[in-house]
């Protein structure tokens, strides 16, 4: 059968150890890479073009959800299992969001583990336990994004404190786009495009862009472009 390739990301070394033993117990899975720093993962990532990579959500440097949105930013193929000493429903969001195919806790047993990166690897989407087609999880994520947006907007109030370049710069993050895609698109520069994130995460009070993402999604400023974002 197919081998599938696997790079690890995360800080903690006994854990990282623990995951590739897991992962090991499946002759199918080979694991071709760790890292501990969060630029390294993504740089591992990007140059060893893993088929699934799993990485923590909390690292040194480069979160897991930075990692994740550069991955699907770069169309780089690999898919992205996100992990989580903090199992919760915002974490969850915030992971599909950036474009990971799924989500865990890192209380997850070894076995359960293996069977999430081969569902993975076949294109499925897991989040909560579940997995969905690619379809499947275009629904249930519009789903989640209705139940949060009703439980933080504020009826009859259109207001948002962008400024309408901002509000520009702010579409084409939530479309997946990257700085770079950005400037070429608005005819700005690389710099004028991150200043403007920059202005953007701190009027939201947020630290980055997938959060800032999930926040003006929430207050329905703006809407996910499910067909860019999530193709077969």
């Amino acid at each position: 059968m197919e081998q599938i390739t696997v790079v690890i990301v995360d800080d903690h070394a006994l854990f990282r150890q623990g995951v590739a033993d897991a992962l090991a117990i499946n002759s199918r899975l080979n694991v071709i890479g760790q890292a501990a720093h969060g630029e390294r993962g993504l740089e591992m990532i990007m140059s060893l073009r893993p088929n699934v990579a799993v990485v923590d959500v909390n690292l040194p440097g480069m979160n897991g959800q930075q990692i994740t949105h550069e991955v699907t930013s770069e169309r780089i193929p690999t898919r992205v299992i996100l992990m989580t000493a903090y199992d919760d429903g915002e974490q969850m969001l915030h992971a599909a969001i950036a474009g990971a195919a799924a989500f865990c806790s890192k209380d997850i047993q070894p076995e359960d583990l293996t069977d999430l990166v081969v569902q993975v690897f076949q294109g499925k989407f897991v989040m909560g336990g579940q997995p969905m087609d690619a379809k499947e999880f275009e629904i249930w994520l519009s789903r989640q994004l209705d139940s949060a947006r009703r439980s933080y907007s504020e009826p009859g109030s259109p207001f948002h404190p962008l400024s309408d370049r901002e509000m520009e710069v702010l579409i084409l993050v939530v479309d997946g786009k990257s700085n770079k895609e950005i400037a070429s698109l608005l005819g700005i520069s690389h710099q004028t495009v991150k200043n403007h994130i920059t202005s953007i995460l701190r009027k939201f009070g947020v630290e980055d862009r997938t959060q800032a993402v999930v926040y003006a999604l929430k207050r329905g400023w703006v809407k996910l472009d499910y067909n860019t974002r999530f193709q077969e």
